[in-house]
């Protein structure tokens, strides 16, 4: 997420909480679909820069059953995903969920960061982002392509033990609702956030009261404090505190919230997408004593196929 929490985000919010008053007013679907592109603000594509991914990384795309709610019955629809191993084979696989606007050819650096700090990572790509389907997203749209993204990660990473779902920014609303509806308490082993937040409704409420309006009529929530009490895994969160975004008493409630063990990373200076970049070495240090604390023991590799999720299937519940 990008936009600030002053200036220009006043002026976005009055257009959005006056198009979801008449969306409330009307039912009308088209304002419906336009509060979702204000929300989200997908970005289809790639940037024009874009160099492409490592020789040894790949990008691939699975094909999904038409969802009725998003595009006529009958349409294919596709999730992007990249895979960018590590060249230790022992290193652990990191799930990795962005946040709105930016797409995986925009985030690549970050990823790239997350990897230097010793991660195999396999992103997923949004449907309405990217190259995948291009609709235009809702929060159920999202889980669902968690859902598949997760049985990607069973597949590529049948060791429990060395999963780890992270989340950025919106990415971090996503990760902590898959991190919640898992069916066992082994089945992945931690979850890193990035500038997360309580709920979109807890970041309306930061804006002032158009914003708080737009609430009221919303119907995306993201509402992770409502959630992260059910998540029994090691978690580490990372926040800037010059983030205008999502200022960074957000991430603490909901840090406050969540069950040890648990590790708190305040960035000095750093905003909010760029912890990385301002702050690279603590950035590092924090992930790599994580990964130290929690996720270093030796783990039994399981024969090839004998834990990996069958395609079309998942180990979440409903």
């Amino acid at each position: 997420m990008r936009i600030g929490i002053r200036g220009g985000l006043s002026r976005w919010l009055a257009r959005a909480a006056a198009l979801l008053v008449l969306s409330s007013l009307a039912g009308c679907a088209w304002l419906d679909t336009r509060q979702r592109q204000l929300i989200y603000r997908p970005t289809p594509g790639q940037v024009a820069d874009f160099a492409g991914l490592r020789p040894g990384d790949i990008r691939y795309f699975v094909e999904l059953p038409p969802f009725a709610n998003d595009m006529a019955p009958g349409a294919e629809q596709r999730v992007e995903f990249w895979w960018l191993p590590h060249a230790e084979p022992q290193a652990p696989t990191l799930l990795y969920f962005h946040g709105t606007f930016r797409n995986l050819s925009q985030n690549l650096h970050k990823m790239e960061a997350l990897r230097a700090a010793g991660f195999s990572v396999l992103a997923v790509e949004y449907r309405g982002w990217g190259l995948s389907t291009p609709i235009t997203p809702s929060e159920g749209s999202i889980l669902q392509d968690a859902a598949v993204a997760w049985a990607e990660l069973e597949r590529r990473e049948p060791r429990s033990a060395r999963r780890v779902i992270y989340g950025h920014s919106m990415g971090s609303g996503v990760a902590v609702d898959l991190a919640s509806r898992l069916h066992a308490n082994d089945a992945v082993a931690a979850l890193i956030l990035e500038s997360a937040f309580t709920s979109f409704d807890g970041l309306a409420s930061e804006a002032g009261w158009i914003a708080r309006l737009l609430a009221v009529f919303n119907r995306e929530r993201f509402a992770s404090i409502e959630k992260i009490g059910q998540v029994r895994v090691p978690l580490l969160m990372i926040h800037g505190s010059a983030d205008t975004t999502v200022p960074m008493r957000l991430g603490q409630q909901l840090y406050d919230q969540a069950n040890p063990p648990k590790q708190w990373q305040p960035m000095p200076g750093g905003g909010h997408s760029d912890l990385h970049q301002t702050g690279r070495v603590p950035y590092q240090e924090a992930l790599r004593s994580f990964m130290q604390l929690h996720l270093s023991r030796p783990v039994h590799t399981p024969p090839l196929g004998a834990t990996q999720a069958k395609p079309g299937t998942s180990s979440l519940r409903d």
